[in-house]
Formats: structure tokens, C-alpha cells, sequence
């Protein structure tokens, strides 16, 4: 029984299209269209302890990724921000979906990878971004 749990599963490739609102564990291959870096507030200075280490600041970047269905902006930290050269193909492992202003943002956080793929001469679908889709939370009264 220990065995048949070790076992890894293979990884499912989706496309942009497919992804939608409050999904996790996406796996996807897209290609990077933009990358900005996002200005962060610095933090305010409290008074520091012995049990306190002094914490680097973040780096975000948001970059226009996509694939031949579409695309979406992808909300790179720290060392992630470092692949995000545009041109270049990254395949994203257990990306997930945050919702910001109401629209979606493609994100990887600590339990997911980002690896540099191989150059993929894909023609990106520009002119449908997710990113530029308006959510808006309803409450269904029952």
C-alpha cells in the first residue's frame, strides 16, 4: 500500500484558456510576452528584537505570459522575477489563481516550481487575456 502512495503521478498540461477563478495545481508551458517589475512599499520600521532577522525586500514582477489560446498575468517573487526574460518559455508547476482587483493573476508560490523549458516557437493568442476579465462575487440566497 506504501508503494502505490510513492508513486508520482504524471503532470496534466493545461492551457491558459482553461484556467479559471479559485483553481489551483495547474501545470502549464507559456511563453513570456512582458515582464515589469512592481514598484513595493517599504516597510514600516518597527523596533527590532534579538529573535527578529532583518528580512529582504520582495521583488515582484508582473509578466504577460500565454500560449496559443491566450494569455494572462503572472505574478512573479523574488527569485522567480530572475527567469521572467521576455522571449523566453517557462513551464509552471502547481500554479494557482489569485484574484486581484477582481481579475485573475496566475501565481506560484512555495509549493509550486518555475523551470526554464526550451525556446517554443508558439504564436501566443494576445488578443484574448484573462487577466483583462472583471469577477465579481455573488452570494446566492438559498
Amino acid at each position: 500500500m506504501a508503494t502505490a502512495a510513492a508513486e508520482k503521478r504524471k503532470p496534466v498540461f493545461i492551457k491558459v484558456e482553461e484556467l479559471k477563478p479559485g483553481t489551483n495545481g495547474h501545470n502549464l508551458t507559456v511563453k513570456i510576452l512582458d515582464s515589469k517589475p512592481v514598484p513595493v512599499p517599504k516597510p514600516r520600521r518597527a523596533p527590532m528584537s534579538l529573535s527578529q532577522r532583518p528580512q529582504r525586500p520582495s521583488r515582484i514582477n508582473e509578466c504577460l505570459v500565454g500560449d496559443e489560446t491566450g494569455c494572462i498575468v503572472f505574478t512573479a517573487r523574488n527569485e522567480q522575477a530572475d527567469m521572467m526574460k521576455p522571449g523566453a518559455t517557462v513551464i509552471l508547476r502547481n500554479a494557482k489563481i489569485d484574484m486581484f482587483k477582481g481579475s485573475m493573476r496566475l501565481a506560484v508560490d512555495k509549493w509550486g516550481r518555475v523551470e526554464v523549458a526550451e525556446p517554443a516557437n508558439v504564436a501566443v493568442k494576445e488578443n484574448n487575456n484573462l487577466s483583462l476579465v472583471e469577477y465579481e462575487l455573488v452570494t446566492v440566497q438559498a
